[in-house]
């Protein structure tokens, strides 16, 4: 048995809301609406729509709540739709230096799990802060190398921090709850096929959510007696040792437990798009001013990014929805020409834009050196934006609106929550979302909050 894995395991058993932070407690309410919100949003999408047809046909019983249909479904099927659902449209928060997205996991997870065995809202709460803490600092353990080389963090972190949250929502002892970690390390996998430039398709959207279906499961192994060695996450052939090998830091697994909660410091994103391209869109809404500009009036735009943001999002010519939403040059002519904020403009009609195709071959990506020094604890951009006019606009931005060091106001958390319900829901059933995750540390069931979201 290595000590870092299990003193982390064993302070999240020892761990209850009623002594956490209260701030800690109000986060996770954040992250359970903003993760709703996009769940919401992504069940008509293709991908969840295929994913909760396949679990459907299944006709397996269980108690939980696949968003958006009626019939409920065992919980590990419900976590691997919903996380598919909730990670299906870039919309879903995340961890910056960890490089991981935590809600569309641990939340579908642990609502999945409550709902099974009927838990109360604050056990909810409880297993999302456990489920964050522990997807952050196997994030942070891992290092940036995995990500570089071509893994999806999320996807590899994933299971641990979705077995930890289940573990906690079911209450299994303090050593299931450390086997369920430690078997879920057999479940990372996950590679960035999807962000080479060649076509993304829907694997990235079941990463979340496949993550979350094998971390429940484990956790429901590990609760009828199945075992793993004590060794799976930080010690010799464990997952930080094969994936991260000497880049390794399995200290980061226990630093400063009960000081920095992960769950507070999440990055909720603005634009569907990848994380690292928010900054320069940003900057670009604000430099073109109300009116979108015609292709008549750009002349070209330089856009300074980390060098692993260069590699991976330069595709000029995306050929689908994920391609243009992992892509520097199309989302930053969408952002000169157009509404980032709009899923609408990421759809293949959209992409196909021939002026935004032409604009995008105006937009060059060069690595900043203070943008590379930055990364990954900030997603910053340095942009040149020069108009046909011969007017010249420039600035930088170390961390995009949302990112901790300048978070989403209560408001704005609640507007981009009425967005994305609004697309499935009236506003009376948004409204009555709100106000049950507002009130779920004291709701004695979250089967009241499943009913909402099958409706």
């Amino acid at each position: 048995m290595t000590a870092c894995a299990r003193e982390l395991t064993d302070f999240l058993h020892g761990l209850r809301l009623a002594a956490a932070p209260a701030s800690v407690a109000e986060a996770a309410r954040w992250a359970l609406l903003d993760t709703l919100g996009c769940a919401l949003f992504g069940a008509p999408e293709p991908w969840s729509r295929i994913m909760a047809a396949e679990m459907l046909a299944e006709a397996a019983t269980g108690r939980s709540t696949i968003v958006g249909h009626r019939r409920t479904v065992p919980a590990p099927a419900a976590a691997l739709c919903n996380g598919t659902a909730a990670h299906g449209f870039e919309l879903d928060d995340h961890l910056d230096e960890a490089i991981v997205h935590p809600g569309a996991i641990v939340v579908s997870t642990a609502f999945a799990a409550a709902e099974a065995i009927d838990a109360s809202g604050a056990r909810l709460l409880l297993g999302i802060i456990a489920g964050y803490e522990v997807l952050n600092r196997v994030g942070l353990a891992l290092g940036v190398a995995p990500a570089q080389r071509g893994y999806h963090k999320t996807a590899v972190a994933g299971p641990l921090g979705a077995a930890a949250a289940a573990a906690v929502v079911l209450r299994l002892p303090a050593d299931q709850l450390f086997t369920a970690v430690c078997l879920a390390c057999a479940c990372a996998s996950g590679t960035k096929a999807f962000a080479t430039g060649g076509g993304g398709g829907m694997e990235k959207r079941m990463h979340a959510g496949r993550a979350a279906e094998a971390g429940l499961r484990m956790a429901q192994l590990a609760a009828r007696g199945f075992t793993a060695p004590p060794t799976a996450l930080d010690g010799r052939f464990g997952l930080l040792d094969v994936i991260a090998g000497d880049g390794a830091q399995p200290e980061r697994l226990r630093a400063g437990l009960g000081e920095h909660w992960a769950v507070e410091h999440v990055y909720v994103k603005i634009y569907p798009c990848c994380a690292w391209i928010q900054a320069a869109v940003q900057q670009l809404v604000t430099m073109r001013g109300p009116r979108p500009l015609a292709l008549d009036e750009i002349a070209k735009v330089r856009v300074g990014v980390s060098a692993y943001a260069k590699a991976q999002n330069g595709a000029v010519a995306p050929l689908d929805t994920f391609g243009a939403q992992f892509s520097i040059p199309y989302c930053c002519a969408l952002a000169l020409m157009g509404d980032p904020a709009d899923p609408a403009m990421y759809s293949a009609e959209a992409v196909d834009d021939p002026d935004r195709r032409v604009a995008a071959r105006r937009i060059e990506i060069v690595v900043d050196p203070e943008m590379e020094a930055a990364y990954p604890r900030h997603y910053g951009a340095r942009v040149e934006l020069e108009l046909a006019n011969g007017e010249c606009k420039s600035g930088a931005v170390l961390d995009p609106h949302g990112m901790p060091a300048d978070p989403c106001t209560h408001t704005e958390l609640l507007e981009k929550f009425k967005r994305l319900a609004g697309r499935t829901q009236p506003p009376a059933a948004v409204a009555s979302l709100i106000a049950t995750v507002a009130d779920s540390a004291r709701l004695p069931s979250v089967r009241a909050l499943g009913a909402l979201l099958r409706e």
